[in-house]
């Protein structure tokens, strides 16, 4: 004989719900994992933090695509905390009151009482208070979902996803098919490969532009992050997850901000930042402060670049390919054969500094490229001080980039830079070298570079008499 309908809703005061099973992990723990994301770590490092799977990690990075939406924000005090369900678990075992566990805990009576009756387990047809149980049923109940302002409205739904992923068009309306792609599989942008041709407005682009089109209508409006949040997060639903690879970035997954900050880092370092350098490099009144970069062709082929601040004297970095290379198979972490790897860069720029005066050697500001990880060893070999750039600050470095856009005539993007020997490159560096400048006062680099090694010499002399 069963039981009596109903009986669920008259012991508890609440619908029968169905069995946990095995309950799921706190919100409270991923609510800990976000913030640990948030501070840069992986997702299976943030796991490890806060005692959880790996694979729990990645499913809820997944799952939500990157965005942590409310989860970092603190939880108040006005809701029970699964400590506190702990504590009242305990008392309860115990025999205590409730009116004690109410004076304990710091809560009112009521609430206890409706806590111990609402959130018990009932599967012994009798109500039993765990505490995962509790916490499992009072955080499947605290869901609100809220349909997304894409899914009930069409109008701005299609608005949103022509910007994002409507056809390029010609002037006349035409539509332009554009390179034929690959279908999205789930991952970030191709690598090195044709993306589609789409309008692929921002999100930010989009939000903004409603206001201008429809300036009278407020149900046309919807935020930047909601539309991302459209994008990334599988629960949220209103536009395609393929529609991902319309953005710019072309990421699957949100990057959090100090993730991708940390990630080119590792050999730069506090005391080698721009910040650090002695401050007569910065006017130009001594020479012997360098500013170097890598131009990049086709098929992993590079030259070095070498510019020196004060007399604009250029030297260019002969990279020749490592033996091995296009033969032997690629392997992952193996060595770099593509000649301006860290131990190749180091040589090749030990070398061509060696030749150099002492007092021309007292510098070198570097983008933050890998390629210069050495660079505590090309100290010891040259004696040159090796400084890095802040990120995405190029005009700390302008006269490199300028020099690179010179060089850019004669080693265009899209070449293979590699069919050119140490001589050819010389040769024009030599041509840059002799062109006269108009910060020089018209005159060429070259002789920029004599007269300062000139009046370096006079005063050796002058200090030695």
């Amino acid at each position: 004989m069963g039981r009596p309908a109903g009986w669920m809703k008259e012991l508890t005061g609440r619908s029968p719900m169905k069995s946990p099973g095995k309950p799921s992990l706190r919100r409270d723990v991923e609510r800990l994992f976000w913030r640990e994301v948030a501070k840069g770590l992986s997702s299976e490092d943030a796991a490890a933090v806060v005692g959880v799977s790996p694979a729990a990690g990645t499913r809820w990075f997944r799952e939500r695509g990157g965005m942590p939406t409310f989860l970092i924000n603190p939880v108040t005090g006005r809701y029970l905390s699964f400590e506190e369900r702990e504590v009242m678990a305990l008392l309860r075992a115990q025999g205590v009151g409730i009116r004690e566990i109410a004076r304990r805990t710091g809560r009112h009576p009521s609430t206890v009482s409706r806590e111990l009756r609402r959130n018990a387990a009932t599967r012994g047809g009798k109500l039993d208070y765990r505490a995962s149980v509790a916490q499992w049923k009072a955080e499947l109940m605290a869901r609100r979902p809220k349909v997304a302002k894409l899914v009930t409205n069409e109008r701005l739904h299609e608005y949103v996803r022509e910007r994002l992923s409507g056809q390029v068009r010609r002037c006349d309306g035409v539509p332009v098919a554009g390179p034929a792609t690959a279908e999205w599989k789930g991952r970030n942008k191709p690598h090195r490969q044709d993306r589609r041709w789409v309008q692929a407005w921002s999100p930010e682009q989009i939000s903004n532009r409603l206001k201008v089109d429809f300036p009278d209508d407020e149900s046309m409006r919807i935020s930047p992050e909601a539309i991302y949040q459209a994008l990334y997060v599988e629960s949220r639903g209103g536009l395609k997850r393929e529609l991902v690879a319309c953005l710019r970035t072309g990421r699957a997954l949100r990057v959090p901000r100090s993730r991708a900050r940390q990630r080119p880092q590792g050999h730069v370092t506090p005391e080698v930042m721009i910040s650090e350098r002695p401050a007569e490099a910065a006017d130009r009144a001594v020479p012997g402060h360098w500013e170097g970069d890598l131009i990049i062709g086709t098929d992993r082929s590079a030259i070095g670049t070498l510019v020196e601040r004060t007399t604009r004297f250029t030297m260019l970095i002969h990279l020749p390919r490592m033996h091995g290379y296009g033969v032997e198979p690629r392997v992952k972490n193996g060595p770099a054969l593509a000649g301006y790897g860290a131990e190749a860069m180091r040589a090749a720029l030990a070398e061509q500094m060696a030749g150099l005066p002492e007092q021309l050697r007292r510098s070198l500001t570097w983008d933050r490229g890998k390629e210069l990880a050495q660079h505590a060893q090309l100290k010891i070999d040259t004696g040159i001080s090796v400084y890095f750039a802040d990120p995405h600050s190029p005009w700390q470095r302008g006269t490199n980039e300028n020099t690179n856009g010179l060089l850019r005539q004669y080693f265009p993007k899209g070449t293979d830079l590699s069919r050119w020997n140490a001589e050819e490159i010389q040769a024009v560096a030599a041509t840059l070298n002799s062109r006269p400048r108009k910060i020089l006062e018209w005159k060429t680099p070259a002789e920029a570079l004599d007269d300062q090694l000139a009046s370096l010499q006079q005063a050796g002399v002058a200090s030695t008499g």
